[in-house]
């Protein structure tokens, strides 16, 4: 079945802006004009594509839809790239959604993106969930922390990220004077990205052998997360990458510096739009090489 491309491109701008109004802006065309396609493109997948509320939202069918539009203007950009034209005027709305874990967002991935001709729409979420964006067509290519594929999706390990369990000097002193044990991390405050984040828990069961629930603080926030150990607010798993410094300094230390918590990251692609995006897929595994530790 075609779909009108101009259908296509308002539903796209609709669900990622959500609202027609923003739509029309970015379009260049009337709020009206927006509405009569998503009207047309409705008729003719027989079925409800937008939810109209503030913001606007994706049906299911909407965000198949929507999805298809992505790839279609990533495949364009590709076919411009080698047939030599000029990418962002063959295909100037061309628009990549990955999902990525804060961290590495926050560490070691941006220099990936540079002198690339995309758009990037990047949404935020823990390495164990990023998977779900993919087999729910809301992402085209994702970090995970499993090497199998999700199913229709092509997966490379990119290496382990290392995450060192640190806290100030003082909050050391003040929580772990009778040592580091499964009583006194039971007592001691602790950081926690958001509600999926496992990662403290895990290295608490693993190092201490029990199900410990200490008081937590909620900050999600990757720079945020180290700030607030400097600062004696908690202790937390932080990534090695941006922890090696203050280690070395002095401002942190580590609570048990011979257990480090290792996470592997995968690099997931959509096999559909695979080729066209075998460019950031190059730039993402030569950044991992050097940020991250090999398997």
């Amino acid at each position: 079945m075609h779909y009108d491309p101009s259908q296509l491109a308002a539903l796209e701008a609709v669900i990622r802006l959500g609202s027609f109004e923003a739509a029309a802006r970015q379009l260049s065309v009337t709020p009206s004009a927006i509405s009569q396609r998503i009207k047309a493109l409705e008729d003719r997948a027989g079925a409800a594509l937008v939810i109209r509320a503030a913001p606007c939202t994706a049906t299911p069918a909407g965000a198949r839809l929507s999805r298809h539009a992505s790839e279609v203007a990533l495949l364009e950009a590709a076919l411009a790239r080698d047939l030599g034209q000029d990418v962002a005027q063959a295909a100037p709305q061309a628009r990549l959604r990955l999902a990525l874990n804060a961290d590495s967002l926050g560490t070691w991935f941006l220099p990936a993106l540079v002198g690339l001709d995309l758009l990037f729409d990047i949404v935020v979420d823990d390495q164990a969930f990023s998977a779900d964006w993919l087999r729910r067509g809301e992402v085209s290519a994702a970090i995970c922390d499993h090497a199998r594929p999700v199913q229709g999706c092509d997966a490379a390990v990119l290496g382990r990220m290392r995450y060192i369990a640190t806290c100030a000097p003082d909050f050391r002193a003040r929580h772990f004077a009778e040592g580091v044990t499964a009583e006194t991390l039971a007592r001691a405050p602790l950081l926690q990205f958001d509600g999926k984040d496992a990662l403290q828990h895990h290295w608490l069961k693993r190092v201490t052998g029990r199900a410990l629930l200490p008081p937590t603080h909620r900050l999600p926030s990757t720079q945020g997360f180290v700030e607030a150990a400097r600062l004696g607010i908690g202790w937390g798993l932080n990534p090695e990458f941006l922890a090696a410094p203050l280690l070395a300094s002095g401002e942190l230390v580590a609570i048990r510096p011979d257990e480090p918590e290792d996470i592997t990251l995968t690099w997931q692609v959509n096999r559909l739009v695979a080729p066209a995006l075998a460019p950031l897929t190059r730039a993402v595994r030569a950044q991992a090489r050097r940020a991250l530790l090999p398997c």
